[in-house]
């Protein structure tokens, strides 16, 4: 058998015909009333046959023209549960602009009105869904997938986004302003009450005001919790000046009603001022005074009662103690006590003659012991007569063994009149040294207060000078750090005298000193709202205007005054650090965005070559990169910005690359599949020729030969076509039983594919089978009216797999035939 090879030649060409099937279908189309036919072909009812889009689109047409003739009620059609789709069609297609956004306003769905943006039957029905979208999730989507393809739209929808990305920042700013004012009312409620306070408060509830209803619930209450506190504190200080106000006005009315009354008590005293008021007063008074008497003579009794027996308690535990000199000091207080009674009672007597006995025996002992240590005493003193110690520790020495004596001489009954005496005098010889030393000691002191008294005026003369709003902070800073030093100077002084000075000296520096605290806390507080409001900056993304901020505020720190030298230097570090962030972050921003631009264009040039290297390849290798294109899309789509000079050209590149590797994998199936085509009916041919050798009952040898042959080429093909093998097998079914088939039949049947596949293609057919082609198109017409024409994109390849299991022909016959139906693929 031949090659099939020689039946691919290219047809003459021809003029395209149009069939006069499709030709009637449309004129009767455009007849047609209103009703369900009608609508049924234009696609409008739901579960309606579909018929072919030439078809539908002329019953579209058909229904805008009864539409625009006010045929069909427009508001009725679009009431009734119809398919948008082609709703929208028939609208697009009317003569009224304004029906097509009525009908794409019946869609309710997001998704798709994307879907009609990308896929709308006309630009206008796309760019009107463009602009009714509204959802951020699909116009995201809608941008990615329009980049590279319809400007315009993409414009849309690319301002849209725009517009959306202005919004969210601007909620954002207003958010982070809310905060900050949220913020500023907190602190400020706890502030105490000054002169700017209530400006500041109107100020931030201002502003608060304008932006509440944008704010959340719970950032709501917080400053409605600060408002409150600051008007607490606004009425609390109202109330305290009301309060003294009040107070004022009390203590002057009753000083007014204090001044009436002493003139008018004046005035009646000189009206009643006679003899008989004045001895009443007398009487009453002596009296009264007689009676304060007795209670205050039985009151002191019993007091004197209680104390004596407290004294009584008080020396008997000094005895038990052993210390003699208290209990002996206690008994000469009860002593004292004792004449002031008028009686004691017998109790309190026997206590005090027990307490007596005590004391004698202790204090006889104690004699005994210390007479020695007298004497010492005595000897250790007339020692320092003439010493050359230092006067001050001479003194120290000569106290120290005073204190020893008296120590030793309490409680003592015997009479040390004589030892005292000798003590004293070697005492008074061995302090004359130190008499005038302190002499000398004393006059220095008193020069030292009087120069201290100088110093003292100096300061509050400057006190006073400062006293104004124009004060140097410079020179108080100076006179707080000298002044005290300069006092120190002038020591020592009298402890009484130089107290008081010391004092006044203290409460001009401490006034001072808490004008200058003030001053360095309004600094402080100052400084650190800059420190705040650098670190609210911070926050901030980088702009430029960020920058500009940062600025005036290290401007505005320059201005401000200074604060306490340790916390000076910790507030600058903290400034200086919020400040260098905000540069560093700028810096920070351009750097990595340059970086992302550079890495975004890496990225992109790494998939056009990718790209680009698949589309050079063939074959297998071919469809096994392709299989990449997906993945490729969405990877660049997810590439960040690049550079602005090459991201045009790298779109355009890339659109390149994937627009010819779908090229070359389209390209690759076609001839893929048209050479498994080519080998199933070639295979046919190969079957067609046994069949008929069987059909005229040929030489057993030459049908096994026949047999053979196919069956060896259709061994060596590796893929067919879907159905293909199905396909022989029925062929091979059919030449086996080639000898009692009707062979005519078989050659109509060919006859009749090969019609069918030139009325497709729209090729001429051959005078002889004419008469066919138009029995065929009649009963066609008759059978497929007002639905979709039969012909599909595949039908050629379903009637090559009929050609196939047709039974065999004489093979001139089939040869001709094929090489006809080759012509139309």
């Amino acid at each position: 058998m031949r090659p099939l090879s020689r039946f691919f030649r290219p047809p003459p060409a021809q003029a395209k015909l149009e069939t006069p099937a499709a030709v009637l279908d449309e004129a009767a189309v455009r007849k047609l009333p209103d009703g369900e036919v009608l609508r049924d072909l234009a696609g409008l009812n739901a579960g309606a046959s579909p018929a072919t889009p030439r078809l539908e689109r002329t019953a579209q047409e058909r229904v805008a023209q009864l539409i625009d003739a006010d045929a069909i009620d427009f508001d009725g059609l679009c009431a009734a549960p119809l398919n948008v789709s082609a709703l929208l069609s028939v609208a697009g297609l009317s003569t009224n602009p304004d029906r097509l956004p009525r009908a794409l306003a019946l869609i309710d769905d997001p998704h798709r009105v994307a879907r009609l943006v990308v896929e709308g039957s006309s630009s206008r029905i796309r760019h009107l869904a463009a602009r009714s979208l509204d959802d951020p999730t699909e116009l995201k989507q809608l941008l990615k997938q329009l980049r590279g393809k319809d400007k315009s739209i993409y414009k849309i929808i690319k301002q849209k986004c725009d517009a959306l990305r202005a919004e969210e920042q601007r909620i954002a700013q207003i958010e982070s302003d809310l905060h900050a004012l949220c913020a500023s009312l907190e602190r400020h409620s706890h502030r105490i009450y000054d002169p700017i306070y209530v400006p500041s408060f109107e100020q931030f509830e201002t502003r608060w005001r304008a932006l509440e209803a944008r704010a959340a619930p719970q950032l709501r209450e917080r400053a409605d919790r600060a408002i409150e506190g600051c008007r607490e504190v606004i009425a609390r200080h109202r109330r305290q000046v009301a309060e003294q106000a009040e107070a004022a006005s009390h203590q002057a009315a009753r000083r007014a009603a204090r001044d009436e009354a002493i003139v008018h008590a004046a005035e009646q005293a000189q009206r009643h001022n006679d003899e008989m008021a004045a001895a009443a007063a007398e009487a009453a008074k002596a009296r009264e005074a007689e009676e304060k008497a007795r209670a205050e003579r039985l009151a002191a009794e019993a007091l004197a009662l209680r104390q004596l027996a407290a004294l009584i308690g008080k020396a008997n535990g000094a005895l038990r103690d052993g210390n003699t000199g208290r209990a002996a000091g206690l008994r000469h207080a009860i002593e004292e006590k004792l004449p002031a009674l008028p009686a004691v009672p017998a109790h309190l007597a026997s206590q005090v003659q027990q307490l007596d006995l005590k004391l004698n025996e202790l204090k006889e002992w104690k004699d005994y012991a210390v007479a020695p240590k007298r004497a010492e005493l005595i000897e250790e003193m007339t020692a320092l007569i003439g010493a050359s110690f230092r006067p001050q520790a001479l003194a120290d020495r000569i106290k120290q063994l005073q204190e020893d004596w008296k120590t030793i001489s309490k409680g003592i009954i015997s009479d040390s009149a004589a030892d005292w005496q000798r003590f004293q005098q070697a005492a008074a010889a061995a302090y004359q040294p130190c008499r005038e030393y302190f002499e000398a000691q004393a006059k220095q002191r008193q020069a030292n207060l009087e120069k201290r008294k100088a110093v003292l005026a100096r300061l509050l003369s400057f006190e006073s000078a400062q006293g104004g709003e124009h004060w140097d902070s410079r020179a108080v800073a100076a006179v707080l750090r000298e002044a005290p030093q300069e006092l120190r100077r002038y020591l020592p002084v009298e402890r009484g005298a130089g107290r008081a000075v010391q004092e006044e000296f203290d409460a001009s520096i401490g006034r001072l000193q808490a004008r200058l605290d003030a001053w360095y806390a309004q600094n402080e507080e100052e400084k650190r709202s800059l420190i705040q409001r650098a670190q609210h900056l911070r926050t901030k993304e980088d702009s430029r205007d960020t920058v500009d901020a940062v600025k005036r505020l290290q401007l505005k720190w320059k201005e401000v005054g200074p604060v306490q030298r340790d916390l000076e230097r910790r507030l600058w570090e903290e400034f200086r650090v919020e400040c260098d962030a905000v540069f560093q972050k700028r810096q920070q921003a351009h750097a990595d965005y340059t970086a992302g631009l550079e890495a975004s264009k890496a990225q992109a040039v790494a998939l056009c070559e990718e790209a680009e290297q698949v589309a050079t390849l063939s074959g297998p290798a071919l469809l096994e990169g392709a299989g990449k294109i997906p993945q490729w899309r969405a990877a660049f789509e997810s590439l960040g910005e690049m550079p602005r000079a090459d991201q045009r050209a790298l779109h355009a590149r890339f659109e390149r690359a994937l627009h010819l590797c779908q090229t070359q994998v389209a390209q690759q199936r076609a001839r893929e599949k048209e050479r498994s085509f080519t080998h199933l009916l070639e295979a046919a041919g190969h079957i067609q020729a046994y069949g008929w050798a069987v059909a005229q009952n040929a030489p057993p040898a030459d049908r096994e030969a026949l047999k053979q042959a196919a069956e060896n080429f259709i061994a060596g093909v590796q893929h067919w076509p879907k159905g293909g093998a199905q396909a022989l097998l029925e062929a091979w079914k059919q030449a086996e039983a080639a000898a009692g088939l009707d062979l005519g039949a078989h050659e109509t049947a060919l006859r009749m594919l090969c019609i069918r596949s030139e009325i497709i293609t729209d090729r001429p057919t051959p005078e002889d089978d004419q008469p066919l082609r138009r029995d065929h198109q009649v009963k066609r017409l008759v059978q497929h009216m007002g639905g979709r024409d039969e012909a599909r994109p595949d039908e050629l390849d379903a009637l090559a797999l009929a050609w196939v299991r047709v039974g065999p022909v004489p093979t001139a016959t089939h040869e001709a035939l094929l090489a006809r139906f080759l012509r139309c693929r």
